[in-house]
């Protein structure tokens, strides 16, 4: 019997739910295959083939990505990150995360590209940073629904390419965005509304579990961050706190969304470029 796509979908989105759910145990390919419905011999391989990765190779990314968070944005102990990470020692933690990230742990934490926006105001600071006004035109995305921390969006875009994937919809021009509805500073991280989407032509007919979200046309002020995503917190932090302020514009009332240029699966960490659009008022 011919398994339809949607199957695969499921499936993809049940894994996908299950090794965020337990990114702090030890998560074994055998049980994953289990949550699939499948035997392991032939769920590796479908999983491959549709996200573009091993599960290992998955697994790993989201644990150092989640590990960067911890690095920047807290003081919890290197040892206790690296085994939250998956490691037996804080020694074998600091030489993957180096490879990938560029800097061991300690010194990421406290030379990280998240460092780059950590400074004191003074006229002129917006000469240092990529920020262009741009006029966009209405913009149509086919998207998950996530709520939660704005750090764990990518559990929606893990479960949108498994959708795609399951589709053959996955193309080389394909433009991943990200939408931000609240703002983490007032709203309870639990209860953070977001998406995670793909850009498509205003005519595209938009199938469940995907959901439409149109994004409305206008001028927007654009940063382009280059590095990690988990350093984006302080880069947002300066366009509110420091540009806009100085700018003389008024933000509109359009939640903020983001465009990633390329693809943390194929590319290294410091290498990953986001524009940040950030919605304002007509002139």
């Amino acid at each position: 019997m011919t398994v339809k796509p949607s199957k695969y979908e499921d499936r993809i989105s049940r894994v996908i739910a299950y090794m965020y759910d337990h990114m702090d145990e030890d998560i074994d390919l055998n049980t994953l295959a289990e949550v699939a419905c499948m035997s392991p011999y032939h769920w590796h391989r479908v999983y491959s083939a549709v996200q573009g990765e091993t599960i290992a190779v998955t697994v790993r990314r989201l644990r150092l990505h989640r590990a960067a968070g911890f690095l920047a944005h807290t003081s919890m102990p290197i040892e206790e990150i690296a085994e939250r990470s998956g490691y037996t020692n804080s020694q074998s933690f600091t030489r993957v995360f180096h490879s990938i990230y560029g800097l061991p742990p300690a010194q990421y934490r406290k030379n990280g590209s998240h460092t780059k926006f950590q400074t004191p105001r003074r006229e002129g600071t917006d000469a240092m940073y990529d920020i262009t006004i741009k006029t966009m035109p209405a913009q149509t995305a086919a998207t998950v629904e996530h709520t939660g921390s704005y750090m764990a969006i990518g559990q929606a875009f893990d479960t949108l390419f498994g959708q795609l994937g399951a589709r053959g919809m996955i193309t080389p021009d394909l433009r991943m965005i990200g939408i931000y509805y609240d703002d983490p500073g007032s709203v309870p991280e639990d209860e953070l509304r977001s998406r995670a989407g793909i850009l498509v032509a205003g005519d595209t007919d938009i199938e469940a579990p995907l959901e439409q979200a149109d994004i409305p046309g206008g001028p927007c002020a654009v940063l382009t961050h280059k590095g990690p995503y988990a350093d984006m917190r302080a880069a947002y932090e300066w366009l509110y706190g420091e540009w806009l302020l100085q700018s003389g514009k008024e933000p509109a009332d359009q939640p903020v969304y983001e465009v990633y240029l390329n693809n943390p699966r194929d590319t290294a960490p410091n290498d990953l470029l986001t524009e940040i659009y950030l919605p304002l008022k007509a002139a």
